[in-house]
């Protein structure tokens, strides 16, 4: 796993999780993060539209959101620990 941004465990209101995005969403992570998930600290009440918007994300190209491998809403909360994955509308035949 590669740690891009370092975190601090058991600091209290922040919360360290991991995110990644898939396919064409992959444009919008930190350089050097490959194909890997990376470390991100956010704010304790963070939501998956946070992030979404911290990384300049449209929402609307989103699809599936998962957060520790279940299916999620983009207003689900944040846990400290939590793996999130983002999906865009993939395509195909």
């Amino acid at each position: 796993m590669i740690r891009n941004i370092y975190t601090v465990p058991g600091i209290p209101g922040i919360l360290n999780i991991e995110v990644n995005f898939f396919a064409s969403l992959m444009q919008y992570k930190p350089g050097g993060t490959g194909r890997e998930f990376w470390d991100v600290m956010c704010n304790e009440g963070s939501t998956v539209v946070d992030l979404l918007n911290r990384f300049g994300v449209p929402s609307e190209d989103v699809k599936l959101i998962f957060i520790n491998g279940l299916h999620a809403k983009d207003k689900a909360l944040l846990k400290d620990g939590d793996r999130v994955g983002i999906f865009p509308l993939v395509g195909g035949g």
